[in-house]
């Protein structure tokens, strides 16, 4: 394995009361269920990223799966992460390496995740947000919702922008007064149930894309007042943090004024709120397509992912958004649920387990190939999961990449993560001893070993920058 992401794979079977027809399910191809979700990081009550988090329906996704708890994008941002994914290739070597590069035309013949499920004798179809922006790229597809050139719907938004009064235009957030069902993503939740629950000759790829908690953070009123601000829990800072971090890790950090903005508004803890309001959101709409799944006739036989395109920083090492390669902002839950009887996996296959192993978004396009039967493809960046899906506990050695531009690169085992920047500067993290990062020992002569060693895993190569869009 490769590259770094949260994967939670999910096993469907008894933990839900769930009996499962082995006989049927040997004997035809399983679907699959692919719920992405965007700038969710590991808050989420499974990993226990952040105490107050309300998200019991992926919770109990994830009781029904193997969970990956050292995962990890392609790319923290949108379009290189949800491009690698999709396509099976790092950005390494395409190129696509930033929001604002194209990658549909550089990679004019590279056969996506759901264009390789139709030719292998699928229905594939979606709804929400699978690539960056509004276009889903109508050649992956044999039906996307609300349309083939549109991946969306919009959402009510305030009669007036900058609600939070910070002027950061879509750096916004607030209780819109509306209820769930005039959201986009409960309307792509809608659809997609109503798949879910139709007989189908084919089996199918459906895929969901969630937009929360993206910014802006509008949701429903009634997602915040779950958390009252006067009882808000600050993200774990150390106010020395970036005392020993090299250049390239300052200029990650400092991107933005978007710390300085917040923290002088007096607006940090209405920050978090509303992340959380918006995860709060975005759960009940992944619990309303599960409830459907569970009740229709696809329960049986429909292998369930759920990840996210990369984390979010909410003011960790005085970081907002993603854009850095950190754990915070790399870090993504991911869930894959495989109804038991299916090959490769056998009867006995792990149930709520985890998986401390890293993984990668990467890993999804071989890991899907190998448990649905589909014919194999050369050059894929990522490594199937199937055998860790088969032996949770088992230690591969491996270690995956996160790339963030042309030759700035993370590396994380299941120990450390290794960060080297275009310019040579450097950061190492004890992540067992110091799962913050708030300590780096790049520097330090006793790990030079260890900092030797994770650069081994550095790509040979780096792709130009694919030109970027006009």
């Amino acid at each position: 394995m490769k590259y770094p992401i949260l994967f939670f794979v999910s096993v469907a079977i008894a933990a839900c009361g769930l009996g499962v027809n082995t006989a049927t399910a040997q004997s035809e191809k399983p679907n699959v269920l692919f719920i992405g979700i965007d700038d969710l990081n590991d808050w989420v009550g499974v990993m226990g990223g952040h105490p107050q988090a309300l998200t019991p329906n992926i919770d109990r996704l994830a009781e029904r799966s193997v969970l990956f708890t050292n995962a990890y994008c392609a790319a923290p941002a949108c379009n290189p992460s949800r491009a690698a994914l999709m396509t099976g290739l790092a950005p390494y070597e395409t190129g696509v390496y930033m929001n604002g590069q194209p990658w549909r035309e550089p990679l004019k013949n590279v056969v996506t995740l759901p264009k390789h499920f139709s030719d292998n004798g699928y229905w594939s179809a979606g709804s929400g947000k699978m690539f960056h922006g509004r276009f889903p790229d109508p050649g992956s597809w044999d039906d996307y919702y609300p349309d083939p050139i549109n991946n969306r719907f919009d959402d009510p938004n305030p009669v007036e922008k900058n609600w939070n009064g910070l002027g950061k235009g879509n750096f916004d957030w607030g209780g819109v007064p509306a209820p769930d069902s005039e959201m986009g993503d409960y309307k792509t939740a809608s659809w997609i149930s109503n798949q879910l629950s139709r007989e189908r000759e084919k089996p199918f790829f459906l895929a969901c894309g969630f937009y929360r908690p993206h910014l802006p953070w509008y949701a429903p009123r009634k997602y915040f007042d779950l958390f009252p601000i006067d009882e808000i829990v600050l993200p774990k800072v150390n106010p020395d943090d970036l005392d020993d971090l090299p250049k390239g890790g300052l200029e990650m950090a400092h991107r933005s004024d978007d710390h300085k903005v917040v923290t002088e508004a007096g607006k940090w803890k209405h920050a978090v709120q509303a992340y959380l309001a918006n995860m709060a959101f975005v759960d009940h709409q992944v619990g309303r397509v599960l409830n459907a799944l569970d009740a229709g006739p696809h329960r049986d036989s429909t292998i369930v992912v759920l990840w996210t395109d990369h984390g979010w920083s909410l003011g960790e090492k005085e970081n907002w958004r993603k854009f850095a390669l950190w754990s915070n902002p790399s870090r993504t839950p991911l869930m894959i649920s495989v109804p038991r009887g299916f090959e490769p996996l056998p009867e006995g296959a792990a149930l709520n387990q985890r998986c401390s192993q890293p993984a990668s978004l990467l890993d999804l396009y071989p890991t899907l190939i190998e448990l649905c039967g589909l014919s194999s493809r050369d050059g894929l960046s990522g490594e199937s999961l199937v055998p860790l899906l088969r032996d949770p506990l088992l230690e591969t050695g491996h270690a995956v990449v996160t790339t963030h531009g042309r030759n700035n690169h993370a590396i994380k085992d299941a120990r450390w993560r290794y960060i080297r920047y275009a310019d040579g500067g450097e950061e190492l993290y004890d992540t067992l001893n110091d799962p913050e990062e708030w300590i780096n020992l790049a520097s330090d002569p006793e790990h030079a070993e260890t900092r030797a060693r994770m650069g081994k895993w550095l790509p040979e190569n780096n792709a130009p920058d694919v030109p970027y869009a006009d």
